[in-house]
């Protein structure tokens, strides 16, 4: 595992800054859960995970918190220095050798679980690196958690009935987030959208889309308001408290698919029917098939007060067709 943090000089066998940290910038954590000012100015804010999402939060932020970033990618080191985060190559697949306690007073959580097994573990090696609390602990899952409701409304009250591995590895996660001393708020989030988050490849390849009448009900949310829910999250989110981070619509996969081909001036997705479909797709792509909900959203507004800049995704679509051609 290769876990590497130039910008913050920790010491692999200690997980503490070194003396080169003072050259950061970045004090000594403290007990309270290196929140302080002491040496600073601005209080920390570590986002575990920064890709798109993260660098959309780091964008809004970046003036009011010094932004710890940690990454798997050394690419992706660049993009969020020139942002303004300070960068960390951490792997939360091994065991971390650098702690990240105490780097943050406030901690965004964007990480994926593995791709196989029942649990979380990034979840849990995260958990145990981090050892002080936090003031606030924000991490992202999935509506995929509520599994098939065969297209009826669900709100947070609902039980998780995961129908998928994924899913419930994303249900590990949770438990084990809200369960810790410090009692995690949860993110449920469905499909993100937006500039070059759109399914411009698919339709190119004419990947096919159920039927209109086997098709299933999809949520959506677009990655500018993700990014301003989980901010928001970090200032209102009750703890332990879940959240459905999803816009107000909700759409047939195919009524979708056919709003980007429409705005793009892409062929429409083909329609098979069921069994034709499990054949011409990936089991991955089929799953998605089996499940239909319609998720409402009331908490993010009545609680965290998010206006969102797109409360449909026919909105998020139409913007990002005229903001700048899709590559995909």
């Amino acid at each position: 595992m290769q876990t590497i943090a130039p910008a913050l000089a920790l010491r692999a066998s200690e997980g503490k800054p070194a003396a080169a940290g003072a050259r950061s910038g970045l004090a000594l954590r403290s007990p309270q859960g290196g929140g302080g000012r002491a040496r600073l100015g601005k209080p920390r804010l570590l986002i575990v995970g920064c890709g798109k999402v993260g660098l959309r939060i780091v964008a809004r932020l970046n003036r009011r918190f010094r932004i710890i970033a940690t990454t798997t990618s050394p690419q992706q080191c660049e993009l969020l220095r020139k942002a303004g985060a300070i960068p960390i190559l951490i792997d939360l697949d091994g065991r971390p050798a650098d702690r990240l306690e105490g780097l943050a007073s406030r901690v965004i959580h964007l990480v994926p679980p593995p791709p196989e097994g029942q649990a979380d573990t990034r979840m849990a090696r995260l958990l145990s690196s981090l050892r002080w609390p936090p003031a606030h602990f924000v991490t992202m899952s999935t509506t995929g958690v509520y599994g098939d409701r065969r297209g009826a409304f669900v709100d947070e009250t609902a039980p998780p009935a995961p129908i998928t591995e994924r899913a419930r590895r994303r249900v590990d996660g949770e438990r084990r987030a809200r369960a810790h001393p410090w009692h995690a708020s949860v993110l449920r989030v469905p499909g993100i959208y937006g500039p070059g988050r759109l399914p411009i490849e698919r339709l190119q390849r004419a990947t096919p889309a159920p039927l209109p009448a086997e098709d299933v009900l999809t949520n959506h949310i677009h990655i500018d308001d993700l990014a301003r829910i989980c901010i928001a999250s970090l200032f209102r989110a009750a703890p332990r408290r879940i959240y459905n981070a999803v816009d107000d619509s909700c759409l047939r996969l195919g009524e979708y698919l056919d709003l980007v081909a429409d705005q793009f001036d892409l062929p429409r997705a083909p329609r098979l029917p069921r069994e034709a479909l499990r054949q011409a797709v990936s089991p991955m792509q089929f799953s998605f098939f089996d499940e239909s909900r319609r998720i409402g959203n009331r908490r993010i507004k009545n609680e965290l007060r998010v206006r969102l800049l797109f409360p449909t995704t026919h909105d998020g679509v139409i913007a990002a067709a005229r903001a700048a051609p899709e590559s995909g």
